[in-house]
């Protein structure tokens, strides 16, 4: 095992295996994944700033098996801001235990992660404060979901849908491709006394997609039923809930391709409700480049 110890902002970290190849299909290493995180770092991490993060990891590579983990792992250096978020009414259905989630605020912590080939960097739609205090939603988001043969062509048009439907509720909101199939949409949300709880924000994103379904019901559904999806897009106003995760801005993908969660301009949007080949899922390679040469279109 080929190891190399580095220094991150003053931290020094192990770093081992960068000739390890986890995407088989372009020959992309381990070592290229890091130099990615740590290029696209000063776009990333804002994004994920105060919030706790669950990683998928891929420790053979994306065609050997994942994992999520939610909970900081053993060995987790000491330095790595950590929070205790309670699992009483989750999914999980532990009842009210703890757990102890990582919070990715700079680039050591970032390149740990990478380091433990933890490709894909899920967060909810909360942070903490300061005190480590969950705040209400700052942000409301909306997964359009394809269902074949429908593709990102279907989910644009949508996209538009949901912006408009959004802007009447005087909100506005900022297109992200999903680096999978679809596209991720993000409305930010006012923050502070009188501000909506996550009950509230899935109610918010749940009345706007079976507004849309009821208009457009041959493209829009907001069924989660699988059955009831071929074709249409389906609007997942379910991420909004306390506690669920959405992939992150500018996180790679555990996929055949190293895609990544890329942002898009609305104008790329439009394009793409126009021409069926307008739009694409983008690779890391290129969202270094848009990055280069537009900066965070999402923050723009």
């Amino acid at each position: 095992m080929s190891e190399l110890q580095v220094d991150v902002e003053g931290r020094t970290l192990t770093i081992s295996n960068l000739d390890k190849v986890l995407y088989p299909r372009t020959g992309t290493t381990k070592g290229e994944v890091l130099n990615y995180y740590v290029q696209v770092s000063p776009v990333l991490l804002p994004h994920l700033k105060d919030r706790a993060v669950t990683r998928i990891r891929w420790p053979h590579g994306v065609e050997g098996a994942s994992f999520f983990e939610k909970n900081a792992p053993a060995g987790t250096p000491s330095w790595v801001r950590t929070h205790e978020v309670s699992t009483a009414g989750s999914r999980s259905g532990k009842g009210d235990g703890t757990i102890r989630f990582p919070i990715c605020d700079d680039l050591a912590t970032l390149t740990w992660l990478a380091n433990l080939a933890a490709l894909e960097l899920h967060v909810h739609q909360w942070t903490v404060d300061a005190k480590g205090r969950p705040r209400n939603p700052d942000r409301l988001v909306i997964d359009l979901d394809p269902g074949e043969p429908a593709g990102l062509h279907e989910c644009a048009q949508v996209a538009l849908m949901v912006r408009d439907a959004l802007a009447a509720r005087d909100l506005g909101c900022t297109p992200v491709l999903s680096g999978s199939k679809g596209l991720h949409l993000y409305a930010p949300l006012p923050t502070g006394r009188g501000s909506l709880d996550s009950d509230g924000t899935t109610a918010l994103a749940k009345e706007v997609a079976e507004e849309l379904m009821k208009e457009h019901p041959d493209l829009v559904t907001s069924v989660m039923t699988k059955a009831k999806r071929p074709g249409k897009v389906f609007l997942d106003w379910s991420q909004n809930s306390g506690s669920k995760t959405t992939i992150s801005p500018y996180s790679l993908r555990g996929r055949e391709r190293p895609t990544v969660a890329a942002p898009l301009t609305w104008d790329e949007v439009e394009e793409g409700a126009e021409d069926d080949l307008a739009l694409e899922q983008l690779t890391m390679d290129q969202v270094l480049e848009r990055v280069a040469e537009l900066g965070d279109v999402f923050e723009a």
